[in-house]
């Protein structure tokens, strides 16, 4: 699938925004790094996450060259603004992108990171992105988390469930520099997130390149354009 990028504006620079979403950014108390013992394992769960999405890193290899979990550096430990909002999960079975969402592993509903992101419509010629994306937590007891969101600035591409109570996202940043690829982990249930950067950086880079890979074989348009 070949998507679109929908350009609104200038490419603003970095927007990280936690909680409730991007209408009022909620000021955060300082919470101290993982220390060594807690970086140590967050580099192993990395290397894991390299491991079981190929496809991830083989896209950023291509770019960068070889990498692992060791060369990512944490740079940011914050708390998610834990409110909820009321709302079931709107991704059934047979929607395009359902096969797409990452269940939780003890059944506690799913979380969803590109349905926000792709837009598909019956009166769109071809299917684009929108500018901005999120991670959300939709919950077995009817209630919406939003855990992530990020302006034009970067995308979360790929996700995971480590446990029952951690979620990792992979995407990228772009940066005055270039495009640098970032690891989002997150400790749903101490809402707590973990923010890791990789020390290496692309002055060039496709943003819709891996979700064209990823995405290609489901048909998004609903006249199958």
């Amino acid at each position: 699938m070949n998507f679109r990028i929908r350009k609104i504006g200038t490419l603003v620079t970095m927007a990280l925004l936690f909680g409730c979403g991007s209408e009022s950014v909620k000021e955060t108390e300082e919470v101290p790094l993982g220390g060594m013992d807690f970086e140590k394992e967050a580099l192993e769960k990395i290397n894991l996450a390299l491991v079981q999405k190929p496809d991830w890193s083989g896209n950023w290899v291509e770019i960068l060259g070889q990498f692992s979990g060791e060369d990512f550096q944490l740079v940011l430990t914050d708390s998610i603004n834990p409110r909820e909002m009321p709302e079931k999960n709107p991704i059934h079975a047979g929607d395009p992108l359902y096969p797409y969402q990452f269940p939780h592993p003890e059944g506690n509903g799913t979380i969803d990171i590109y349905s926000y992101k792709i837009e598909a419509q019956e009166s769109l010629d071809a299917p684009y992105l929108n500018p901005d994306s999120e991670v959300i937590w939709y919950r077995n007891d009817g209630m919406k988390e939003r855990l992530l969101f990020i302006g034009p600035s970067g995308m979360f591409e790929e996700g995971m469930w480590l446990n029952a109570n951690e979620f990792l996202v992979l995407g990228y940043f772009q940066e005055e520099e270039g495009f640098r690829p970032m690891v989002w982990l997150i400790q749903v249930d101490k809402h707590l997130l973990h923010l890791f950067k990789l020390g290496k950086i692309s002055k060039t880079y496709r943003p819709e390149s891996y979700l064209d890979k990823k995405i290609k074989k489901v048909d998004l348009s609903v006249n199958g354009v």
